[in-house]
């Protein structure tokens, strides 16, 4: 008896729709969050959901020819990444004992550098000279924050050169 009224009640489960639904961000919902955000940590966060935004209309952009948009969208998308690294920097945290908003930046960064190696892959080559000194900029801030997450002076691993090996593998080229 326990056993179905258990059952009947997973499967009601089943079918009750989310309560929670999240909504795509849009420019016109979090510029007024950026504004009045007093918390560092958050407008930063608040600015990498924008300058997220901006990089995807940046790519828009681009594959339809719109040179002048393009360049605009890339340099706001910039700007709000160095504001961005900038307000965590002047939050006063330290990145390794309080990684929050850190931690979102480098992930962030991380991903956005990938969506732009893939942009210019698929942009004509004569349009990629456009995304050169915004991949270099990219690069250039994740490897600070990197830097502020593990200050053990270590370089960030870049993902497609994988370390060469040392030591042979057990067994090759060993006769016996």
């Amino acid at each position: 008896m326990a056993v179905a009224a258990c059952l009947v009640v997973f499967a009601g489960v089943g079918g009750v729709p989310p309560l929670h639904a999240f909504r795509e961000d849009t420019e016109e919902d979090l510029l007024p969050r950026i504004e009045r955000e007093h918390d560092l940590v958050k407008k930063a966060k608040y600015e990498i959901r924008l300058s997220h935004l901006k990089l995807v209309h940046a790519g828009d952009a681009c594959q339809k020819d719109d040179h002048e948009a393009c360049h605009k969208l890339f340099d706001a998308y910039l700007e709000l990444i160095r504001s961005s690294w900038k307000d965590l920097q002047s939050s006063g945290r330290n990145a390794v004992k309080q990684p929050s908003g850190f931690r979102e930046v480098d992930i962030a960064l991380r991903t956005d550098a990938h969506a732009l190696e893939d942009m210019k892959r698929r942009l004509p080559f004569e349009d990629r000279g456009v995304l050169e000194p915004v991949i270099q900029e990219v690069n250039k801030i994740h490897d600070q924050v990197f830097g502020a997450l593990f200050p053990s002076g270590g370089q960030r691993p870049k993902e497609n050169k994988p370390t060469p090996h040392t030591e042979p593998h057990a067994g090759v080229g060993q006769v016996q």
